[in-house]
């Protein structure tokens, strides 16, 4: 095995919050869109939060999963009791779990430092609560440049953006969310890659018992991410640890 690949497989299994931007990497993936027909990716950004038991049996109910994007520390640490109940809720129950990195900020104005402190803290966290590294990132705001794609290209992942909007996030209504599932429906893609946010109390109980409804009904099968692109959703699988004094934000 040549020097170079020897070096590249220490990295991957060392990397942590600091890594040079000289180290050998693969710049990751981005994906747009879903690959498998007839199949919607219905995913959930910015959470942990108290909604997500709501989204989920809404998922559920109607025999369908989700993907849910978590920060670490946005609207409340993922170390409290409540997060991490709500974590493990959301992994028991089919649907994928993902990184939105820690904190929630803009990464293309971080450092190369910066980038992966960002990441590895909220892997780290999903690592010891539900026992799962993530294979897919989610940048905040939809935010990347190159520089992101080669931390996360580093650390394994894909980066996801969307293709549908629901608007949640910037003001929408949820009459103009569902009237934007209405325009999506009636467009017919052959697949769906929607974003939306598990915070807001009327997505969670208006706007996603329509669109589970619409899509349903236009034939879509809704699948978490991994599913709709034919890949695996986590890089490993293992037990969850347990709750220490290091379990903080």
């Amino acid at each position: 095995m040549r020097f170079s690949t020897i070096l590249t497989s220490l990295l991957l299994c060392a990397v942590g919050s600091r890594a040079s931007p000289l180290e050998p990497r693969a710049r990751a993936n981005v994906v747009y869109s879903c690959t498998k027909p007839n199949t919607a990716a219905l995913t959930f950004d910015d959470g942990p939060w108290v909604y997500l038991y709501d989204v989920s049996k809404a998922l559920v109910a109607a025999n369908a999963t989700g993907t849910f994007f978590f920060n670490g520390n946005n609207y409340e640490c993922i170390y409290s009791a409540d997060n991490q109940k709500r974590v493990k809720y959301a992994y028991d129950h089919g649907h994928q779990i993902a990184s939105h990195t820690w904190a929630h900020k803009d990464l293309t104005t971080l450092t190369w430092d910066q980038i992966h402190d960002e990441m590895w803290r909220v892997e780290q966290a999903l690592q010891r609560i539900a026992g799962v590294v993530p294979a897919f990132m989610r940048p905040p705001y939809g935010n990347f440049n190159d520089l992101v794609r080669d931390a996360s290209g580093l650390r394994g992942q894909t980066v996801v953006i969307w293709d549908f909007d629901s608007g949640d996030s910037v003001g929408a209504t949820p009459a103009q969310s569902k009237a934007s599932y209405d325009q999506l429906v009636s467009r017919r893609p052959s697949n769906v890659l929607a974003l939306n946010h598990e915070v807001y109390e009327r997505t969670a109980h208006e706007v996603l018992p329509y669109a589970i409804q619409r899509l349903q009904n236009a034939g879509y099968r809704l699948v978490t991410l991994a599913e709709c692109l034919g890949m695996q959703p986590y890089q490993s699988v293992g037990a969850p640890g347990t709750p220490d004094a290091s379990w903080t934000c």
